[in-house]
């Protein structure tokens, strides 16, 4: 037997299971993307006249197991992945979407036997797995879906949002060769994105200027039109960016403001103090109109509420990551298990997308350490909401765009100094 890691746990692999895996990574370095397909399909969805008898006699062994039911889904995720992380350092990441298709369709080939029978079943419970949803995720963002389709799922347009991926793509057993996969991918979509942007705002503002006749076009073709790489209209990508990178209160920048309440705060405050600190620094960016109805109330009662053990104490690292965290609870949701998120749609109703998103950076960029804290706070409502139309929960699509481009601006490699 040989242990191995999955996710926080451990498991013992049997001879026969080693024996599959070993068996897929010899073809998987000698076969093409649409041959290893077949082989996978015909090893473990029609489960006959499979041309390895060693393998099929350890295929068997494997699910005739007493463990089987708890313990095949596991088999069935890594031999996917042993066939996704080749192709993805091979850049043949096209084949992903047409593997996980495999387990949609219905088998071609009769149950003539008990064992293939157990086959089916075992396969067909892999479907309701954790497993296999991040499975199907990982399609969709290697597949580009048709981004002007309203009524296609929210769960298709996972692959705008990298910051995301880490939370949607990555279940809790994983092996640190599938996060190792799933982190190569986000890098690469997320410095396509940034690059993608800057050229766009780049193109934007050159042109303005021509318009403007602040600068002259060195010919008739020195502008190229560079495509809007977000779903936002164009003036709203425009007034989104200005409010991110540009002035917000007055002459200073969200990152202004969080470096001024750091320095203003000073050396170890105590943590009552730092509350109601906090509680202005908050308060300041929202309309007082809509304030006044009960966010303010339901602000400071939060704020006196948590952690209030702790109030005499002097602020340190740990007090201000959990204040921040627990202020993301509060202003966004709270968990898988409860996922009610009655502010935070709140907010984006009455104040915009764009306010809501500037409130959370705030906060991110006064202790960066809740960045992922954040990240996985949207990814909760992404996979509440996934199944439900785009259409249906635009405000959610509004505020992923947003996010994207706000985590992009201040967390990415892009750099917008020259936008004023």
């Amino acid at each position: 037997m040989v242990t191995v890691w999955s996710g926080s746990s451990q498991r013992q692999i049997s001879p026969q299971e080693q024996h599959i895996y070993d068996h897929l990574l010899y073809w998987i370095e000698r076969e093409t993307p649409v041959q290893m397909i077949d082989r996978f399909q015909a090893l473990f969805i029609e489960g006959t006249d499979y041309p390895d008898a060693a393998v099929c006699t350890a295929l068997e062994q494997v699910t005739a197991s007493p463990l089987a039911g708890i313990e095949f889904h596991y088999v069935l995720n890594r031999c996917c992945h042993i066939l996704i992380n080749r192709w993805q350092a091979a850049r043949t990441e096209f084949a992903i979407p047409q593997l996980v298709k495999l387990f949609e369709a219905e088998p071609a080939t009769v149950v003539r036997s008990r064992s293939l029978r157990r086959l089916r079943e075992l396969v067909k419970q892999f479907r309701e797995t954790e497993q296999y949803l991040t499975l199907r995720r990982l399609a969709q963002v290697v597949e580009a879906a048709d981004m002007g389709d309203m009524k296609r799922p929210l769960g298709t347009l996972i692959r705008r949002y990298p910051y995301l991926y880490e939370h949607c793509l990555i279940s809790e057993d994983c092996t640190q060769e599938q996060q190792h996969t799933v982190k190569g991918i986000q890098t690469q979509m997320q410095r396509q994105f940034e690059i993608d942007l800057s050229q766009y705002i780049t193109y934007q503002v050159r042109r303005s200027q021509i318009s403007s006749r602040l600068v002259l076009p060195s010919s008739p073709r020195s502008i190229y039109p560079v495509s809007n790489p977000t779903l936002l209209h164009e003036q709203e990508l425009a007034h989104a960016v200005k409010h991110y990178v540009g002035k917000v209160q007055g002459t200073h920048s969200y990152r202004d403001l969080a470096c001024n309440f750091l320095a203003q705060t000073g050396d170890e405050p105590l943590f009552r103090h730092f509350k109601d600190d906090l509680y202005d620094y908050i308060t300041a960016s929202i309309d007082r109109e809509y304030g006044q109805r009960a966010f303010y109330n339901q602000l400071y009662s939060h704020l006196q509420t948590s952690l209030s053990d702790s109030n005499d104490q002097r602020l340190n690292d740990f007090l201000l990551v959990r204040t921040c965290s627990q202020l993301l609870n509060f202003l966004v949701v709270e968990s898988p298990q409860s996922p009610q998120h009655f502010v935070y749609l709140d907010l984006i109703t009455n104040l915009g997308a764009t306010l809501t998103t500037g409130l959370l950076l705030k906060i991110v960029l006064l202790c960066r350490k809740v960045k992922p804290y954040l990240e996985r706070r949207l990814s909760i409502l992404f996979n509440h909401y996934e199944t439900h139309s785009r259409e249906a929960v635009q405000w959610l699509v509004l505020a992923l765009e947003h996010a994207n481009i706000a985590l992009s601006t201040h967390f990415g490699a892009i750099d917008l100094s020259f936008i004023h």
